[in-house]
């Protein structure tokens, strides 16, 4: 479930018939970019060149769009843009996650869980 902007106000969007309203979320796309790289390339491409300005402006991406209705949100909300800068450094790089791994509390509490690569 992602909150965001929608032509109904701000709400959370998922892919149910109960919270589905057609509404899509550029961060929840481009955040999942570790986990489906070649669906969030895809979409990071189609809000950049195909809506081009209208999803994109000084702060990145707008918070929303609802294509059937052709709506795009007015705003960008810097909660939103974090985890496109994040996961999509983390999948470039594997940054984050390994700094997140550095971490002696982590990788204690990942082996007492019995997680493994």
């Amino acid at each position: 479930m992602h909150r965001c902007q929608s032509v109904t106000g701000y709400m959370a969007h998922e892919p149910s018939p109960r919270a589905d309203n057609g509404t899509i979320t550029p961060t929840a796309a481009l955040s999942a970019f570790p986990y489906t790289p070649n669906a969030s390339m895809a979409a990071l491409k189609h809000f950049y060149y195909d809506l081009g300005d209208k999803m994109w402006g000084i702060y990145g991406f707008r918070d929303a769009y609802h294509p059937t209705i052709n709506y795009i949100s007015n705003i960008f909300t810097g909660l939103n843009q974090a985890p496109i800068t994040v996961m999509i450094e983390n999948y470039r790089s594997g940054l984050l996650w390994d700094l997140f791994m550095a971490n002696p509390e982590i990788t204690g509490m990942v082996k007492r869980i019995g997680f493994t690569k």
